[in-house]
């Protein structure tokens, strides 16, 4: 089991992981650090609680964001999606070539 000690608003904290993803852990505490100094900048020190909480806030409206965006291009690009649409109109082309033929005939 691997370990990263990351500081975050000049606190340490020790923290486990599996081993081979202290680099990634590393990365991902520095962008929270980051995070948290930024709203340190803007509503002062409040707690380190509440800075965490707020970044993880920030940092869940990002992803919720991103799945969102995410969820659009995969409707837009989606072979699926593409053959049911290309489904539909093959169908509403024969709907509106059968009522050609009625209006002819009348």
């Amino acid at each position: 089991m691997g370990k990263v000690h990351i500081v975050i608003n000049n606190r340490g904290y020790d923290v486990a992981c599996d081993d081979g993803q202290e680099s990634e852990v590393n990365e991902l505490a520095q962008d929270l650090a980051r995070r948290v100094e930024m709203l340190t900048q803007s509503v002062g020190q409040i707690g380190d609680a509440r800075l965490l909480l707020m970044a993880a806030l920030l940092i869940a409206d990002e992803l919720a964001t991103a799945k969102k965006e995410l969820a659009k291009v995969t409707e837009e690009g989606d072979p699926a999606g593409e053959a049911m649409l290309a489904e539909s109109l093959e169908e509403l082309a024969n709907r509106v070539e059968a009522i050609a033929v009625r209006i002819e005939a009348a």
